[in-house]
């Protein structure tokens, strides 16, 4: 029986082939054995949110920490695990481990207002992001870090805020633990919050159904950086192209495409994780524009060929996604007239550029056309609200006051709406917001602050019934496309521009940018440098 000492003599040469690491499989299951026996005591990883999406070019004024914390105070602990799509799916994906244990930081819920305020103040970012440092250094040592962010936010003097955050929260963890993030697909991101960060994970749909998805993602990807599976490797590439957020919806071609065509490398490349940012162009940020992030498992040619290529596909197929031309309010609304002949209700009118929420202009050529059964959900009216609760208007009272157009040329004149308040309380998050039916079968609802709404049910409240009205008009881009389009419930859709070159259009050469130049982007100008064949090289 020959057979039996051959096998001791294997036996023997195994720690041999350890200790010289002259076996890859060996090398890999003694890290495996490591890494399981450390995870006898579990992993600890701390968990925040800071998530805004800025227009600085927003009349709404720098938002302070009264501003953030008007909608609610911060959440703490385990409320943290619970603040978003992309916090949920990070909290359900660690726990289906069984291994990890987490720890929300404090975090802010959202700013009143949201993406209708301007620049951050400096003092919010130190504010919170210091309680989040405070809170981290009680509770080290930690195994991991998750940072729910966005990728648009803007703060005065500080130019890359998620970057920053990074920085900040590396100072304290030290070199070793992995810290990744989530990112809307709007965010402006180079290269830096990845210098800091060992990850970046990105919606790759617009609306943004995998939200979840990400965070999944993340927490798994996070997980085996911390086993040492994964060595992270990691490039990024910047085609500059600049585009409105309107045309960045991911359920046409081409953006449909470049989403596509990063979904196909993760899945011929194992360990391969390709993010692409497509910009928010109302943030006037040195970041700002379209940027591709690409990580693998300790293989930086790969990272880099990915990256190049993503870069090149973006730029060859930019002439059918980085412009378009939308109807103005007296065309869209005459559209809709001939849509509600011919029985196509009900009909959609996103007013996709007014970021404030207060714009007119379609309430206007709707009522001076004569079109009913419309409603509008919603309109920015906070001083009207406020008049409607001073009088103690009550549902059945007669309300009769000019409405709208508060923030400049750009939202109109205020309209005179003469009709009857059939509906005042909470919603949305909002402690007051108002229903006024009027004309033939409308009804006006007011907001307090910018509200987008994205679905019918959301406007599904008090004697308020989506189901009996031929025009919504909402204001939003693409978002809406997700309970009215995506789902067949209207039939029509029509995206309304506005009459002049302001902001929140996809006029984007009219901004005046301080921290870039519109010309340096495509479409706007051609820029300086830029090799599509060798795009890491720009």
């Amino acid at each position: 029986m020959r057979s039996t000492p051959l096998r001791w003599y294997s036996l023997l040469l195994i720690p041999l082939l350890i200790g010289v690491w002259g076996c890859e499989d060996v090398r890999e299951g003694f890290e495996d054995g490591v890494a399981a026996a450390r995870a006898d005591d579990g992993y600890r990883v701390a968990v925040a949110r800071f998530s805004h999406e800025t227009c600085t070019f927003c009349p709404g004024g720098d938002p302070g920490i009264d501003d953030w914390t008007r909608l609610g105070p911060p959440l703490e602990g385990d409320e943290v695990l619970e603040s978003s799509s992309y916090v949920a799916g990070f909290v359900h994906q660690s726990r289906e481990f069984g291994d990890v244990e987490l720890i929300g930081l404090t975090s802010p819920r959202g700013v009143f207002g949201g993406t209708s305020r301007s620049w951050n103040q400096e003092e919010v970012f130190d504010h919170f992001v210091g309680q989040m440092l405070e809170e981290l250094e009680a509770a080290m040592p930690v195994d991991g870090v998750f940072l729910s962010l966005h990728g648009a936010m803007a703060v005065r003097n500080i130019p890359r805020p998620e970057a920053e955050m990074a920085r900040r929260f590396r100072e304290v963890v030290g070199p070793d633990v992995p810290i990744v993030g989530t990112f809307d697909l709007h965010g402006n991101e180079d290269g830096e919050f990845l210098e800091w960060a060992d990850g970046s994970f990105v919606t790759k749909r617009f609306p943004h159904y995998d939200a979840r998805r990400q965070g999944e993602r993340a927490a798994r990807y996070l997980r085996s950086v911390i086993r040492g599976s994964y060595s992270p490797t990691k490039a990024v590439r910047r085609p500059p192209i600049l585009t409105a957020t309107v045309l960045q919806w991911t359920g046409q071609s081409p953006v449909m495409d470049i989403m596509e065509r990063a979904r196909r490398w993760e899945d011929r490349e194992p360990g391969a994780y390709v993010n692409v940012f497509l910009g928010f162009p109302w943030s006037d940020v040195p970041t700002l524009g379209t940027s591709v992030h690409v990580t693998t498992n300790d293989d930086q040619g790969l990272a880099d060929e990915i990256a190049d290529d993503m870069a090149e596909f973006i730029w060859r197929v930019r002439a059918d996604w980085a412009s378009g031309e939308f109807p103005a309010p007296e065309e869209a609304v005459e559209l809709t007239r001939q849509a509600i002949a011919v029985g196509e209700t009900p009909v959609v009118l996103g007013d996709y550029w007014d970021r404030p929420g207060d714009a007119t202009w379609t309430l206007r050529e709707l009522l001076d056309q004569g079109v009913g059964r419309v409603l509008y959900s919603a309109l920015t009216d906070e001083p009207t609200l406020d008049w409607i609760w001073e009088e103690d208007l009550q549902p059945g009272d007669a309300f009769d006051r000019e409405v709208g157009g508060y923030t400049g040329e750009q939202a109109g004149e205020p309209v005179r709406i003469e009709g009857t308040l059939i509906w005042r309380g909470d919603r949305w998050g909002y402690d007051r917001v108002a229903a006024i039916e009027h004309g033939d079968g409308s009804v006006l609802i007011l907001a307090p602050a910018y509200q987008q709404n994205t679905s019918p049910e959301q406007m599904r409240f008090g004697p308020i019934d989506p189901d009996e009205f031929d025009v919504f008009v909402v204001k939003s881009r693409v978002h809406f496309r997700r309970g009215f389009d995506e789902t067949g419930y209207a039939p029509t859709i029509i995206i309304v521009d506005a009459p002049g070159d302001w902001f929140g259009t996809v006029r984007l050469e009219a901004l005046d940018y301080e921290n870039t130049r519109a010309e340096d982007f495509y479409p706007f100008g051609e820029p300086e440098g830029w090799n599509a064949e060798a795009p890491s090289r720009w």
